[in-house]
């Protein structure tokens, strides 16, 4: 039995097709069905937080227009993230090829193939800072106070990632390193993965970027200590979680290992760390000075 289920597991990517629906020359992949879902599952726990965890009573607006309010953060959200992981893939992962390439930033033709590939590649570091300033606008827009805001919706991101993962899975790409393991998985070779078994370092992520971590603020989203609480436990514990799974995760091949055998990724998740840490002392310096 343990090994029909260690075969099955083991072999379980050669049997995914990342085309859901094709249709003449359309077709529909796993992975932006996947971004539909995350934002959809973000925008009904933004929903029960309205209804149920007194939200609106923090900015003194009615359950109801606040329930628009979320509405509307999810348009700014899905802009941030787009634009925001975008530009930060070009910069973060593959500059030079896109000063050489510029259209190639925005342009789903490869000119040089002479094909269409579609747009390649988003970060996920460059998606926060793309959200981040969107919420700046965004909150200006209602005159709302930004960190208790994100107090408010931080708790149901990480919702949101266990769905982008396993996007990333069903895609069948960002794929772990080659591990003799009974936890790796054989990859398609059309991949690029070889015939070597490989972490699914996708499902790692989904499980410790998605599920431990919404776990976690979920469970203490009403017992913030001041504002920008959650927001503080989010970013660090993030931070914490990606740098551990890009021990198990391929490194990017134009970049390889940046520095010292760390990713690009875990370098900015170190980043991201020390922001968090600085924003956790000067708020609750602010807190205890106010009390």
């Amino acid at each position: 039995m343990m090994d029909s289920f260690s075969q099955f597991y083991q072999n379980m990517p050669l049997h995914i097709n990342p085309t859901v629906v094709s249709v003449g020359s359309f077709s529909l992949g796993w992975y932006p069905l996947m971004y539909i879902m995350a934002f959809s599952v973000a925008y009904l726990l933004l929903g029960y937080r309205v209804k149920h965890d007194g939200q609106a009573d923090q900015f003194q607006i009615s359950n109801f227009k606040f329930q628009i309010i979320a509405w509307d953060f999810m348009f700014y959200a899905v802009l941030g993230v787009l634009i925001g992981g975008r530009l930060g893939y070009v910069l973060f992962y593959n500059l030079p090829y896109y000063l050489h390439n510029p259209l190639a930033v925005i342009s789903p033709y490869d000119f040089a193939a002479g094909r269409w590939t579609g747009i390649y590649g988003m970060s996920y570091h460059g998606g926060l800072i793309g959200v981040v300033l969107a919420s700046v606008l965004f909150v200006r827009k209602y005159e709302l106070n930004f960190w208790k805001f994100a107090d408010f919706v931080v708790p149901v991101v990480p919702a949101g990632y266990f769905f982008g993962r396993i996007g990333n899975f069903l895609n069948l790409e960002l794929y772990g390193r080659i591990a003799d393991s009974p936890l790796s998985m054989h990859f398609p070779l059309w991949t690029g993965a070889g015939p070597y078994p490989r972490y699914p370092s996708q499902l790692f992520e989904a499980f410790f970027e998605g599920l431990v971590l919404f776990t976690i603020l979920w469970t203490i989203r009403n017992k913030k200590k001041f504002d920008g609480f959650n927001l503080t436990v989010y970013v660090i514990g993030y931070a914490a979680a990606r740098f551990g799974v890009e021990f198990f995760r391929q490194p990017d091949p134009q970049l390889n290992f940046v520095f010292y055998g760390l990713t690009m990724g875990q370098l900015l998740s170190l980043a991201m760390a020390l922001v968090g840490i600085f924003i956790y002392t000067l708020r609750s310096r602010k807190f205890v000075n106010n009390n």
